[in-house]
C-alpha cells in the first residue's frame, strides 16, 4: 500500500513517520510537506476561502498521480479543504488528521480536554465533535513557537501544563489536537494522571483499517 502523507506543518512529519514504522512498517510512505499553508492560513484574515480549497485539491490530485492508495492529511485546521478532496477522489481513503481520533475520544464519558498549539484548530475542530461530547479546549501559548525555536523540551512542557489544568476542570481524558504534538503525549500523562489521545495514532489505525479490511 502507497500512502500519501500530507503536510502542512514541517514539525507534522517526524511523528506520523514515527507512527507508521511502529504500527504498519509495510505500508509505503510519500511525504508532501508546504509549510506556507499554515502560515498563509494564519495571515491572510479570509479563513478557508476558494485559494486555499483549490491548494489542496491540487496537493490531493499529485497524491493520486503518483499511485497513492490512500491520503493523510496531518494539519488539522484545514477540514472543509480535506473533506473536499474526499469528495473528489472517493471511495479512496481519505482521512483528515483528527477523525480517528474523533470518533475514538467519542466513545469515552465525561469532559473531555481537548489541547492545541496553533489558535485557527480550536476554531475549525470543535464542530466536528458529536453533539454529546463535552468539551473544555486549552490553548498551549507559546509552545508552537518554542518547537520553531528548536526547544522541545519547552514545547513538551507548556502542553503538559494545560493537560494538568485541563484535569483539573474535570476532564477524564485528554485529546492532543495537532500532529506536532504528539511528542507530548508521555507529558502529558505524567501531569494529568489522565489516558492522552493523539491524532498520529488514531489515524495510522484508521488508515491501516480501512486500506486491509476484509473483502
Amino acid at each position: 500500500m502507497r500512502i500519501a502523507l500530507i503536510h502542512a506543518l514541517a514539525h507534522s512529519v517526524a511523528p506520523i513517520n514515527a507512527a507508521f514504522a511502529r504500527d504498519w512498517p509495510e505500508a509505503q510512505r510519500m511525504n508532501l510537506l508546504d509549510d506556507s499553508l499554515s502560515a498563509d492560513l494564519a495571515a491572510s484574515g479570509r479563513g478557508l476561502d476558494a485559494a486555499m480549497h483549490e491548494r489542496f485539491m491540487r496537493l490531493g490530485q499529485y497524491a493520486v498521480d503518483t499511485g497513492a492508495d490512500g491520503i493523510l492529511f496531518t494539519c488539522s485546521a484545514f477540514g472543509p479543504c480535506i473533506e473536499a478532496v474526499a469528495r473528489a477522489h472517493a471511495p479512496m481513503p481519505v482521512l483528515k488528521p483528527n477523525k480517528a481520533m474523533i470518533d475514538e475520544a467519542a466513545q469515552g464519558e465525561g469532559p473531555l480536554g481537548l489541547i492545541a498549539t496553533f489558535p485557527a484548530t480550536l476554531e475549525s475542530m470543535p464542530p466536528e465533535f458529536p453533539p454529546g461530547v463535552t468539551l473544555h479546549m486549552a490553548l498551549a501559548e507559546g509552545a508552537l513557537e518554542a518547537l520553531d525555536a528548536g526547544d522541545a523540551a519547552r514545547h513538551d512542557a507548556l502542553i503538559a501544563e494545560q493537560a494538568a489544568a485541563l484535569a483539573a476542570r474535570g476532564c477524564t481524558r485528554i485529546a492532543l489536537a495537532q500532529f506536532s504534538m504528539a511528542r507530548a503525549r508521555a507529558a502529558c500523562e505524567a501531569a494529568s494522571g489522565l489516558a492522552v489521545l493523539t491524532t498520529v495514532d488514531s489515524a495510522v489505525r484508521a488508515l491501516r483499517r480501512g486500506l486491509l479490511k476484509p473483502n
